[in-house]
């Protein structure tokens, strides 16, 4: 059954000052910001209560902080495969900026000049899901938004590559892979759960939004 089999929870790092204001972060290796640690913090109440045999980071340090602020710091293991895309010369850039340069520009079908090509990106996703598929329970990984995207689009086998774009994801966010029925069918169980962000407030007034949406269905 679906049940017993292993589920991949990806949790995206915390916010940094970069990824507050939309520039693109690759591989220059900022700090979590005030808020960043603040949700990272979150992530162990969100994560708590669930056992994972495997725990994989990205050797950047927003994602090893946000690691290390969940509680997880302590057994992870760092693997290079997990850092961000290389964005070359759109580093620190926002997308406003690159498409005043490429008009256009889509980050997963184009990569980046002096960086990272797509195809270069899913290698290193590929090598991630052969990892993942090689150790038994459940798996924990903290990594990057997009490196996380095209990791779900590989694991999910889903072609072109360019369709792992519309797979947005919060910082300090909570996703979950797995399968349905046996271990050649992966699928996508949960994504992009940030609940754990909110507010107590917020989360009555996020309740009763759903209430009333099954209420008026």
């Amino acid at each position: 059954m679906a049940e017993d089999l292993p589920i991949i929870y990806l949790a995206r790092h915390g916010e940094t000052d970069w990824s507050l204001t939309g520039r693109h972060t690759g591989l220059s290796d900022l700090p979590l910001n005030e808020a960043g640690e603040r949700n990272a913090l979150r992530l162990r109440e969100r994560l708590g209560g669930l056992k994972f045999n495997t725990v994989f980071t990205s050797p950047l340090q927003r994602a090893k902080r946000t690691c290390e602020l969940a509680g997880f710091g302590a057994v992870a293991a760092i693997v290079p495969d997990l850092v961000e895309w290389d964005y070359g010369d759109f580093e620190g850039r926002t997308s406003v900026q690159i498409h005043g340069v490429w008009q256009g520009w889509q980050l997963f079908r184009d990569g980046c000049p002096g960086g990272e090509s797509p195809e270069q990106v899913a290698t290193r996703a590929d090598r991630v899901v052969e990892l993942v598929r090689a150790v038994s329970g459940n798996v924990l990984l903290f990594s990057s938004g997009h490196f996380l995207r095209m990791f779900a689009a590989r694991w999910c086998r889903i072609e072109p590559i360019a369709n792992a774009r519309p797979f947005m994801l919060d910082t300090a966010s909570v996703s979950a892979l797995g399968y349905e029925h046996n271990l050649s069918q992966p699928v996508i169980r949960l994504w992009n759960d940030t609940h754990h962000l909110l507010s107590a407030t917020e989360k009555t007034t996020d309740l009763n939004d759903l209430q009333l949406a099954e209420v008026t269905r």
